[in-house]
């Protein structure tokens, strides 16, 4: 009779690595061990099809391991980076995520701090634009771009840095009339710090510059009105162009394009975030890159840390310019 074949257990893997339950344990947990113990106790892993029985390991220690994102939407490619990045990060702390996208409505994002406490997660992590949103004592919370207060970090990139980038960019590629181009919440946050970044960087370098601002609820049409308006005998009056985001750049270069302004000959545009094509490819546009991999991971060591008096109020993280064909690098 051939022999039943048996689920195998921490102890099988650490007699199948070398090493003891308890660097097995570390591991499993995402607790820091010598490299070369890591990597024999993942092989080890892999090799016995090992399977953390998660459900146990939470009646042990109280948590259910697991961390609620919630996020607008993961159609918008930055948005959809950090939701991969938080996942994959999660992950390697032996975390599951759950999702919750809210379509920037205020209301679903109320509700759903109420669902992921309901659901007795360890923790959150939310990109909100609820101004009157309520988070239960105790929760550990971490929000992205928008400062809550004391208790609850926040983590961002150097929004004031990018937008001072841009325009100091911008004037380092030979323009000499730029215009500021934003579409977004009024909600205080971080981002809305690239306005004054843009400005202090035309100040800076002595370039005048137009500003166009919209909320979330305007027509795009209006900016395709503002381009007219500043055109005379087929010519823009600006020569480069700061977009708030990648997604607003990848816009207003099809209008351009429409009304027969050439990008990057006529006018060059730089805009926010680090889209990359498919994810991977080349960048959409020339663009202040946002570090969406290490916003992930810091978010989820925050979320994690168990000591709550310690966190910090804001980290702001650098960000770098790439060119992606919209202008003349």
């Amino acid at each position: 009779m051939q022999k039943e074949h048996n689920t195998p257990t921490i102890k099988d893997v650490a007699q199948h690595a070398g090493v003891a339950i308890g660097t097995v344990s570390k591991v499993i947990n995402g607790k820091p061990v010598g490299e070369s113990y890591r990597k024999r106790v993942e092989a080890a892993i892999q090799a016995l099809n090992y399977q953390v029985n998660s459900y146990a390991k939470g009646l042990k220690t109280n948590k259910t391991y697991t961390i609620a994102f919630i996020v607008p939407n993961t159609i918008t490619p930055f948005f959809g980076s950090l939701t991969y990045y938080i996942s994959q990060s999660l992950s390697r702390h032996g975390y599951r995520m759950l999702l919750y996208a809210t379509d920037y409505n205020p209301d679903y994002e109320q509700n759903y701090i109420q669902l992921a406490q309901q659901n007795k997660v360890d923790g959150i992590i939310g990109l909100t634009y609820n101004p009157d949103l309520k988070i239960a004592p105790g929760t550990p919370f971490v929000a992205i771009d928008r400062p809550f207060g004391e208790g609850i970090p926040c983590v961002s990139s150097d929004n004031f840095g990018g937008g001072q980038m841009a325009a100091e960019k911008l004037v380092e590629l030979g323009c000499r009339r730029l215009a500021f181009l934003r579409i977004g919440s009024s909600l205080a946050n971080e981002p809305n710090k690239r306005k004054a970044g843009f400005e202090n960087g035309c100040l800076s370098k002595g370039v005048p510059y137009e500003m166009k601002i919209l909320e979330d609820s305007d027509s795009m049409e209006e900016f395709r009105r503002f381009l007219q308006d500043h055109m005379e005998n087929g010519k823009l009056s600006f020569d480069g162009i700061f977009c708030v985001t990648d997604a607003l750049a990848y816009q207003v270069i099809r209008m351009l394009s429409e009304m027969g302004i050439r990008v990057p000959e006529d006018v060059q545009v730089i805009g926010f975030d680090g889209v990359q094509m498919f994810g991977s490819l080349d960048y959409v546009c020339s663009t202040i890159v946002q570090p969406a991999r290490r916003i992930a991971d810091i978010c989820v060591d925050l979320v994690l840390q168990e000591d709550r008096e310690q966190v910090p109020s804001l980290i702001c993280l650098p960000v770098t310019y790439a060119p992606g064909g919209t202008t003349r690098d």
